[in-house]
């Protein structure tokens, strides 16, 4: 283990210019993107500082590691234990979605900085509901939304920031045609940041007051993570995919085996996956609580590199593929091989992302399980799988079944991920094979995926099946029926599967019957890696920023329903926390939907009271197994969770909720860490957290602690009033304690740990993480 000295919180400053010795990295200036002329990929960072790591560990380094230490605030100093000490890092870019820009770009203007300090982008994805088709919800969202749309491009042109509009497509599709890069290092505000892994970067999903960090010049705070390996064997084959592979990694390691750690994948089988398949494998990573995935450098980036008119950057990795690869001997902490060769389509699901079956074995699961049959809809596209290839693949199915006379069985929608992969699908025929059989393409967005998805072919709590290749699936997800039961799989195979309209069809062994009566099998999907005429970039969607930027006038409407300027929030009073009651005990799994809802929920997103209205009114109450129903301590009336809240709030009482395994499990939104903060929430204390959630919670003054013997849980009953003593003496790795007063008058003192450091000690004492970065400027 290498020691340094003690964390202190870095104060709002003028980072020190670094020159570099004029080696070839340095002097070769390759742009960042074609957005961004002016800002160019630095790989000399990465030389020097893993020439002084190396000299320090004296040992080979995975790929993760060469990029994380590559990019090192202070690598001479820095401590470096993996799963123990805290980085310290210099990202070289930023990434938001409209919904959580909102919040993170109201907190960069409350700094009072005048331009961010690394490259940024924001992009509008998230507000666009699916009803009828792409064009006309594209229309309606830009209608409703307008005043949301309007602040991000004001606000986004005033502080140097490039801006996708509505229409542009899904954050990680537009990262990886335009900005990602092998070696780079980037966060953004979405859990499933981590797509931009298919291109060779370390990419983490955040809550945006991290993202604020990286924009004020702060450096960002990481804790080293773990590595995961996954060696892969033999090449994909016949209808076995890229999706496949992080189905069954997810079945192996489940939602939170990857929590800590950075999933590497290597050996021969890379060769054999394409680099948006890649991206699919990286992206879903997410929801093994990964920090992120990533692939070494190789052709397949390279191809696709070239294909998205940045030559330059393949040509200069590929001179750096030293460094974007593990050393030979490197060290895993886990190690994970899978044979592609026997690889088979996997199908997970329903309500959570890692009950993998493989498809030789679902129609049996279904019938044991009782799972409705038939197929409802079929979902294809999304952050997730919406590639040119994951398209013809598809197209490749549809056409087979025209030939037989066809059509899909099931309700079948396709969301392009991006301008440029609808305009192209469209110019190639694509588009048309798809709608021709009953597809409808929906707009440029996340849509069905994060729940904005008006659903009406059935009603709510009726019990139904629907197939997406999307990403997540916990219960509601998709279209707020928990009553549904979605699953996960392959595009290929959610095409079969619509094409027979039965969720027990297996298309590697049964028939289906052809418009003449007669049986005919699907033949293995085929399909294009990258689109033989180039791609079409369809209609220009993006918003650079200004030249003169100082007129740009960024207003916010008092009045606003949708957007709200923020107020600090209050310091810690220097007091342990005494006898407050229980918001809510929760059981079972506990999602950042289950804390703060997406769906119809998302027009909020700018407004922190409107939006606490949802707080925690997906949790289960482990009182009575009710939902959105907690009883108020002080008046014994049952109300909802953020009625309750806003009662204690007004009472001046604080109060805790106690938590089940993977707390905040999911999406990256701080919100669902802001709102108990907002409506007077002291600490959150569960069996377990999920990493974005708990550092989310600790940017926002909240206590998020930990039983250190999770069976006292049980010891906790929804009654009783807590206290969390030990906070005058707070201290890295010293536990505190959880007093519980139950209601017959007896208390008992249990341990619970937690991971705070000394730098996030002070926001804790601050009031927030943003408190303490205007303290110290």
């Amino acid at each position: 283990m290498l020691k340094a000295g003690k964390a202190i919180l870095p104060a709002i400053q003028q980072v020190p210019s670094r020159t570099y010795a004029a080696t070839s990295w340095a002097a070769q200036k390759v742009a960042m993107s074609n957005m961004e002329k002016d800002k160019f990929i630095n790989y000399q960072r990465i030389e020097d500082n893993l020439k002084i790591v190396r000299k320090r560990l004296n040992r080979p380094l995975t790929l993760s590691e060469k990029v994380v230490y590559g990019h090192l605030d202070d690598p001479e100093h820095q401590d470096i234990e993996r799963g123990q000490s805290y980085l310290k890092l210099r990202p070289d870019r930023v990434a938001c979605q409209d919904a959580t820009a909102q919040m993170a770009l109201l907190q960069f203007m409350s700094a009072g900085l005048p331009t961010v300090a690394v490259p940024t982008t924001v992009h509008c994805d998230h507000l666009i509901e699916a009803q009828v088709g792409g064009a006309k919800d594209l229309a309606r969202a830009i209608d409703i939304n307008k005043e949301v749309y309007d602040f991000l491009a004001t606000c986004t042109a005033k502080y140097d920031i490039g801006f996708w509009r509505p229409g542009s497509g899904i954050i990680h599709q537009i990262i990886l045609e335009n900005y990602a890069f092998p070696g780079g290092l980037m966060i953004g505000t979405d859990s499933h940041t981590p797509n931009a892994g298919g291109l060779g970067m370390v990419a983490i999903g955040v809550g945006g007051a991290d993202a604020v960090d990286v924009m004020a010049d702060i450096p960002w705070e990481l804790k080293c993570p773990k590595v995961i390996g996954v060696k892969l064997h033999g090449k994909l084959h016949d209808w076995t995919s890229p999706k496949d592979v992080i189905l069954k990694v997810a079945g192996i390691l489940t939602v939170k085996g990857g929590t800590g750690a950075i999933v590497e994948y290597h050996g021969d089988g890379v060769d054999s996956i394409s680099c948006t398949g890649m991206g699919t494998i990286c992206n879903m990573g997410a929801e093994i609580g990964a920090t992120t995935s990533m692939f070494p450098f190789n052709d397949r980036m390279g191809d696709y590199l070239r294909a998205t008119n940045r030559s330059a950057i393949a040509d200069y990795a590929k001179s750096f593929s030293h460094n974007l690869q593990a050393d030979e001997g490197a060290k895993y902490d886990e190690l994970i091989e899978i044979d592609l060769d026997t690889l088979e389509p996997h199908i997970n699901g329903p309500f959570t992302p890692d009950l993998a079956t493989p498809l030789s074995k679902f129609k049996q699961a279904v019938k044991d399980n009782d799972w409705p049959q038939e197929l409802k809809v079929g979902l294809i596209g999304s952050c997730t799988n919406s590639s040119y290839e994951d398209m013809t693949r598809a197209a490749s199915l549809v056409r087979q079944a025209n030939e037989h006379g066809s059509k899909l069985k099931s309700k079948y929608t396709v969301t392009p991920g991006s301008e440029q992969i609808r305009a192209t699908i469209e110019r190639d025929g694509i588009m048309d094979v798809l709608t021709n059989a009953g597809g409808v393409v929906l707009a440029n967005a996340c849509g069905p995926c994060i729940g904005q998805w008006d659903r009406q072919d059935i009603k709510k709590g009726e019990k139904n099946s629907i197939i997406t290749s999307y990403n997540r699936n916990f219960t509601g997800r998709n279209d707020a029926n928990p009553a549904t039961h979605a699953f996960v799989a392959s595009p290929e195979i959610v095409t079969a599967l619509s094409i027979a309209g039965d969720l027990t069809f297996n298309p590697v062994t049964d028939s289906l019957i052809g418009a003449d009566g007669k049986p005919y099998s699907l033949k293995a999907p085929t399909g294009d890696e990258l689109p033989p005429r180039g791609y079409d970039a369809g209609e220009n969607t993006y918003q650079a920023p200004p030249e003169n930027r100082a007129s740009v006038s960024v207003a916010v409407d008092p009045k606003s329903n949708r957007l709200q300027l923020l107020k600090p929030f209050k310091k810690w009073d220097g007091k342990d926390i005494e006898d407050v009651p229980i918001l809510i005990k929760a059981k079972g799994k506990c999602t950042t939907d289950h804390i703060s809802m997406a769906g119809p929920w998302l027009k909020y997103r700018g407004h922190l009271d409107n939006i606490s209205n949802n707080l925690l009114i997906g949790a289960t109450s482990a009182r009575d197994g009710k939902i959105n129903s907690v009883k108020n301590v002080f008046t014994g009336e049952f109300k909802g969770v953020p009625d309750t809240a806003r009662d204690y709030k007004a009472n001046g009482t604080r109060w805790v909720v106690i938590g089940d395994e993977n707390y905040g499990e999911g999406s990256s939104r701080e919100h669902a860490a802001l709102e108990p903060r907002f409506l007077n929430g002291a600490a959150v204390i569960t069996k377990s957290f999920a990493r974005i959630h708990e550092t989310n919670l600790k940017k926002q003054g909240m206590l998020p602690l930990t039983f250190a013997n999770p069976a006292d849980y049980d010891k906790v009953t929804p009654d009783d009033r807590v206290s969390i003593i030990g906070l005058t003496n707070f201290q890295p790795g010293k536990p505190l304690t959880l007093r519980l007063n139950h209601p017959d008058g007896k208390s008992e003192d249990i341990p619970v740990n937690h991971t705070f450091n000394e730098g996030q000690i002070t926001w804790f004492k601050a009031g927030s993480a943003l408190n303490a970065m205007k303290e110290g400027k």
